[in-house]
């Protein structure tokens, strides 16, 4: 497993990192959770991210790390615990780092989050918005003087407002999820540029857009998704094209696109089994994209540069379509 330098940090990270999203979706196989991780870790992975509204993520990477004797960076982060979570109780947000440490079985985190700050309508977390104050920054700062927390950052899924929190220079990592990869390259427009200005290290979550590139959804596609806009159905039709001329699959695709950028310290990959982990290290191994195939992506990327308004947020393939602009279940 290559590794790269993630930013100012310093630290090396593994290209590939585990996601804590889907471990055990709170209630699936943590005998075969726990086993994923093992497996990555063997691998050569070394960072795992969680969260505490993750379900019980923290709680299953606790224990597979408990077992685990060589050296992991871990990251989650703070943001919906306790209920009702009110992000400006600083003895609050201090409860749910501890909940966090305890459930990760550690003294400490590397990387310590706040997540989602960009979110309108999500979580209140300034007191002033240009200047970001707040308590949640007074609560970073002295994590980090106490030594619990190594770094800090801003984990969130837009990608306009985040670049203006990044700017303030006060954050040491960021991590952007559902804004770049084959079909969605909004990122790179203020995110990743920022990242470099200031020497952020980046995390990329949701290279495969939560489910939306893992697999192909072709009747949906040609038939169905009332949701998708004719330009993103034309897009995703143009995308399955190009996947049966080159033959590399569309999930493979997806990895290697996110892993030939540079600017991406490390990608989070799902990792609900043994097998999925396996897949995604060997797909790493195969390295980036030759160029001349990624310009014929970025030509199809192009065709819908933004997303469209009415788009949900998370695509509902195989799901119940619940409205514009909403997730399907």
């Amino acid at each position: 497993m290559r590794r790269r330098v993630l930013g100012k940090t310093g630290v090396e990270v593994s290209e590939l990192a585990l996601g804590g999203l889907f471990v055990s979706r709170g209630g699936g196989d943590r005998t075969e959770a726990i086993r994923a991780i093992h497996q990555a870790l063997d691998l050569g992975v070394n960072l795992v991210d969680t969260a505490p509204t993750y379900h019980d993520s923290e709680e299953v990477i606790g224990e597979a790390l408990r077992q685990w004797s060589g050296e992991v960076l871990v990251s989650t982060k703070l943001g919906g615990r306790p209920q009702p979570f009110d992000p400006k109780d600083s003895a609050a947000l201090r409860q749910s780092f501890e909940e966090s440490l305890r459930l990760l079985g550690r003294d400490h985190v590397d990387f310590l989050f706040i997540h989602e700050p960009e979110r309108p309508g999500q979580y209140d977390w300034w007191d002033n918005e240009e200047t970001l104050e707040g308590p949640v920054r007074e609560v970073l700062a002295e994590l980090k003087r106490a030594g619990r927390v190594r770094w800090i950052g801003l984990g969130g899924t837009t990608a306009y407002e985040l670049p203006r929190m990044m700017a303030t220079g006060a954050f040491d990592v960021v991590l952007t999820a559902f804004n770049y990869s084959l079909l969605w390259r909004e990122a790179a427009i203020a995110v990743l540029p920022e990242a470099e200005r200031q020497g952020m290290g980046v995390f990329l979550g949701s290279p495969l857009q939560q489910g939306a590139l893992a697999r192909r959804y072709d009747d949906e596609v040609a038939h169905g998704a009332p949701w998708l806009s004719p330009p993103r159905r034309a897009q995703y039709q143009a995308l399955y094209a190009l996947v049966d001329e080159c033959g590399i699959p569309l999930p493979e695709l997806g990895l290697r696109f996110a892993l030939g950028d540079r600017r991406i310290s490390t990608t989070l990959m799902g990792a609900r089994s043994v097998a999925e982990v396996e897949a995604n290290v060997a797909t790493a191994g195969k390295g980036a994209l030759p160029e001349a195939l990624l310009a014929r992506l970025q030509e199809i990327a192009d065709r819908v540069p933004f997303r469209p308004f009415e788009e949900p947020f998370s695509l509902p393939f195989g799901r119940r379509y619940r409205g514009p602009g909403r997730a399907g279940r």
